[in-house]
């Protein structure tokens, strides 16, 4: 396990998480256990970290996302120094190193 990753007390629901086999299910999931602001936001956070993985500038990704400056350098910040959560999914889902599709 990656020593950054802090152990929690509810790994059940990010056992749940693993169990979802659709996007649709995931939808449901989320839907049901966040408000519509917190799954804005991390939306939004996710697709920040995408841009970011692509080289965009924090001026384009403004652009794109509507994301604040804070929002974005603490995506940054995360994706320099997190525990690379980021990294792993970006390069299960084939996004790692690619550039946006205009």
């Amino acid at each position: 396990m990656n020593k950054k990753i802090k152990k929690t007390r509810y790994e059940d629901m990010y056992r749940a998480i693993l169990t979802l086999e659709t996007v649709e299910e995931a939808i449901a999931f989320f839907s049901d256990l966040c408000t519509v602001g917190e799954l804005n936001a991390m939306e939004q956070r996710f697709q920040v970290a995408v841009l970011l993985s692509q080289g965009l500038i924090y001026n384009d990704i403004l652009e794109k996302t509507c994301a604040s400056s804070a929002t974005i350098s603490r995506v940054n910040r995360s994706l320099q120094y997190g525990a690379d959560g980021y990294a792993l999914t970006f390069e299960r889902l084939g996004l790692a190193g690619k550039a946006e599709e205009e």
